[in-house]
């Protein structure tokens, strides 16, 4: 399923898990590992100069200064190059370890712009990085590389280190809401699952909530002409038989796809549904049952295509237990499978269809 497995470095702990992760899933799949660690030179070169009026007063000639920038110039590129190097020494030992193919990427530049560049050019099909880096501290939630390169990245899975414990047991849930990316990354769950020997569960969750807050809202501002120009009653009264009742239909229907989509791939998916704000509820569903991994969609059914993330997935990405993968693989369901889930048939068209013979149906 995934031909290269790109995996950014700086030797933190969730940097280092990323690559035990990466390798393997390289080795499930026979994946290419590509290891690579951005160093910024011209950014030390940079401060460097803004720190030289500080400097002692035996080092404000100019022809001090300039040999001062030329020692610093080349001890900061070369030790950076040094520090890149070690960084990247530890992924070839751990793939030679394993008897994976490797490639060392050596980038020079702003960490997070050079990261999206590099990967949105070379298409690697999934990408890991360590929810945090070496600056973290104990109030971190995600490291700010990791997120600005999740928001640019636009074609490649990108699996977010969380948990520095190794992914070999557990399950995998996948968050599923009718759009091609949340199938698309139930398909990648449901293969994850057959590779790694990992159970799979689809839940989705739906907000019957929301209209009655937003109702009980409206009917402080609105006044007796306006609630029956706009027919208040009647609106409250059709969201609460029809349209919340409707919404639990839709959701359901998305995880009987989801197993009927389990089944063609010949394996099985539990299926749970959730009732609530979206990510509170999946957050509370993944707190008490912690899985080794949660799949989300980059953007879910309400979202445009140019939308960078959506908010549940931004959400569930800042505050959910366990790994994250972000899904840009897309999905859609055969559309006989998603009529025989999404169309109500009335009892006198299903008379009709008994008329029918069965193979023209």
């Amino acid at each position: 399923m995934y031909k290269t497995i790109y995996i950014p470095v700086d030797n933190s702990d969730h940097s280092n898990t990323a690559v035990d992760i990466g390798v393997h899933m390289a080795k499930a799949f026979g994946s290419k590992i590509v290891g690579s660690h951005v160093y910024a030179a011209k950014m030390h070169d940079k401060r460097f100069k803004q720190m030289e009026a500080g400097l002692p007063e035996e080092y404000h000639d100019e022809k001090e200064l300039d040999r001062q920038r030329q020692i610093h110039d080349s001890l900061i590129t070369r030790g950076l190059q040094i520090i890149t190097d070690s960084y990247l020494d530890y992924v070839d030992k751990k793939c030679n370890e394993a008897n994976l193919p490797i490639e060392r990427r050596s980038l020079e530049g702003r960490n997070w712009k050079v990261l999206a560049e590099d990967i949105n050019t070379n298409g690697y099909e999934l990408v890991i990085m360590g929810a945090l880096g070496v600056g973290a501290v104990k109030d971190s939630v995600i490291g700010s590389n990791t997120e600005r390169v999740v928001r640019r990245v636009r074609n490649s899975d990108m699996l977010i280190i969380k948990n520095t414990q190794p992914m070999t047991t557990g399950k995998i849930v996948v968050a599923v809401d009718g759009s091609p990316y949340s199938f698309g990354g139930l398909m990648t769950g449901l293969q994850l699952g057959k590779a790694l020997n990992m159970p799979v569960e689809a839940i989705a969750a739906f907000d019957p909530y929301f209209h009655y807050a937003a109702f009980h809202s409206i009917s402080g501002v609105l006044n007796e002409e306006a609630g029956k120009v706009f027919r208040f009653k009647e609106q409250e009264k059709l969201h609460e038989e029809i349209i919340d009742s409707g919404l639990a239909k839709i959701y359901q229907s998305h995880l009987d796809i989801s197993r009927e989509i389990a089944q063609a791939e010949q394996t099985d998916v539990k299926t749970t549904l959730l009732d609530g704000k979206a990510f509170e509820k999946i957050i509370q569903y993944v707190r008490k049952d912690v899985p080794a991994l949660l799949i989300v969609g980059r953007i879910g059914v309400h979202s445009d295509e140019d939308m960078d993330i959506g908010s549940n997935t931004e959400n569930l990405l800042r505050s959910a237990p366990c790994n994250v993968l972000i899904s840009n693989r897309k999905y859609v369901p055969p559309i006989d499978t998603q009529a025989e889930y999404t169309i109500a048939w009335t009892e006198e068209a299903l008379r009709r269809m008994e008329k029918i013979p069965v193979f023209a149906r």
